[in-house]
Protein backbone atom coordinates (compact mmCIF):
# COMPACT_ATOMS: atom_id res chain seq x y z
CA UNK A 1 0.00 0.00 0.00
CA UNK A 2 1.38 3.37 -0.97
CA UNK A 3 1.10 5.62 2.03
CA UNK A 4 2.25 9.18 2.36
CA UNK A 5 5.24 8.02 4.44
CA UNK A 6 6.28 5.45 1.80
CA UNK A 7 5.89 8.00 -1.00
CA UNK A 8 8.01 10.57 0.84
CA UNK A 9 10.65 7.96 1.63
CA UNK A 10 10.87 6.98 -2.04
CA UNK A 11 11.08 10.62 -3.11
CA UNK A 12 13.97 11.30 -0.72
CA UNK A 13 15.85 8.19 -1.90
CA UNK A 14 15.26 9.14 -5.55
CA UNK A 15 16.46 12.69 -4.96
CA UNK A 16 19.64 11.40 -3.35
CA UNK A 17 20.26 8.97 -6.21
CA UNK A 18 19.71 11.64 -8.85
CA UNK A 19 21.92 14.14 -7.04
CA UNK A 20 24.72 11.61 -6.77
CA UNK A 21 24.25 10.51 -10.39
CA UNK A 22 25.20 13.95 -11.70
CA UNK A 23 22.22 14.59 -13.98
CA UNK A 24 22.82 18.32 -13.66
CA UNK A 25 26.30 19.09 -14.89
CA UNK A 26 28.29 20.99 -17.45
CA UNK A 27 28.87 18.53 -20.27
CA UNK A 28 32.19 17.70 -21.90
CA UNK A 29 32.55 19.45 -25.25
CA UNK A 30 32.45 17.11 -28.23
CA UNK A 31 33.63 17.69 -31.77
CA UNK A 32 31.09 17.89 -34.58
CA UNK A 33 32.38 14.73 -36.27
CA UNK A 34 32.47 12.54 -33.17
CA UNK A 35 30.64 9.22 -33.48
CA UNK A 36 27.77 8.15 -31.25
CA UNK A 37 28.54 6.35 -27.99
CA UNK A 38 28.35 2.57 -28.40
CA UNK A 39 28.69 0.11 -25.50
CA UNK A 40 27.60 -3.46 -24.92
CA UNK A 41 24.68 -4.04 -22.57
CA UNK A 42 27.10 -5.19 -19.85
CA UNK A 43 29.19 -2.02 -20.27
CA UNK A 44 26.08 0.18 -20.00
CA UNK A 45 25.06 -1.64 -16.81
CA UNK A 46 28.52 -1.02 -15.35
CA UNK A 47 28.59 2.66 -16.37
CA UNK A 48 25.07 3.64 -15.25
CA UNK A 49 23.14 3.35 -12.01
CA UNK A 50 20.11 1.03 -12.03
CA UNK A 51 17.76 4.02 -12.41
CA UNK A 52 19.82 5.55 -15.22
CA UNK A 53 19.97 2.21 -17.03
CA UNK A 54 16.18 1.74 -16.77
CA UNK A 55 15.51 5.19 -18.22
CA UNK A 56 18.27 5.43 -20.82
CA UNK A 57 18.37 1.85 -22.08
CA UNK A 58 14.91 0.40 -21.29
CA UNK A 59 12.71 3.49 -21.83
CA UNK A 60 11.65 3.56 -18.18
CA UNK A 61 10.18 6.55 -16.37
CA UNK A 62 8.78 7.49 -13.00
CA UNK A 63 5.17 8.12 -12.09
CA UNK A 64 3.97 11.70 -12.76
CA UNK A 65 4.62 14.26 -9.99
CA UNK A 66 7.15 11.97 -8.20
CA UNK A 67 10.46 13.12 -9.72
CA UNK A 68 12.76 15.15 -7.46
CA UNK A 69 13.73 17.08 -10.60
CA UNK A 70 10.18 18.47 -10.78
CA UNK A 71 11.20 21.25 -8.39
CA UNK A 72 14.85 21.52 -9.49
CA UNK A 73 15.89 25.19 -9.30
CA UNK A 74 19.68 25.08 -9.80
CA UNK A 75 21.08 26.84 -12.86
CA UNK A 76 23.10 24.90 -15.39
CA UNK A 77 22.83 22.53 -18.29
CA UNK A 78 21.15 19.17 -17.99
CA UNK A 79 23.36 16.56 -19.65
CA UNK A 80 22.92 12.97 -20.74
CA UNK A 81 24.17 10.55 -18.08
CA UNK A 82 25.25 8.16 -20.84
CA UNK A 83 27.35 10.37 -23.09
CA UNK A 84 27.62 13.76 -21.38
CA UNK A 85 26.12 15.71 -24.29
CA UNK A 86 23.91 18.68 -23.34
CA UNK A 87 20.16 18.09 -23.28
CA UNK A 88 18.75 21.48 -22.26
CA UNK A 89 19.51 24.53 -20.20
CA UNK A 90 17.81 25.12 -16.87
CA UNK A 91 16.66 28.46 -18.29
CA UNK A 92 14.35 26.61 -20.73
CA UNK A 93 12.81 24.30 -18.09
CA UNK A 94 9.14 25.00 -17.39
CA UNK A 95 6.19 23.45 -15.59
CA UNK A 96 4.17 21.70 -18.29
CA UNK A 97 1.52 20.61 -15.79
CA UNK A 98 2.04 16.95 -16.79
CA UNK A 99 4.03 15.94 -13.71
CA UNK A 100 7.29 15.39 -15.57
CA UNK A 101 10.07 17.96 -15.38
Amino acid sequence: MLTRRVAMSRAVRSAAAIASAGFLQVPVARSAGEERVVHSDAEWRALLTAEQYAVLRKEGTERPFTSPLLHEERRGTFACAGCGLPLFSSSTKFDSGTGWP
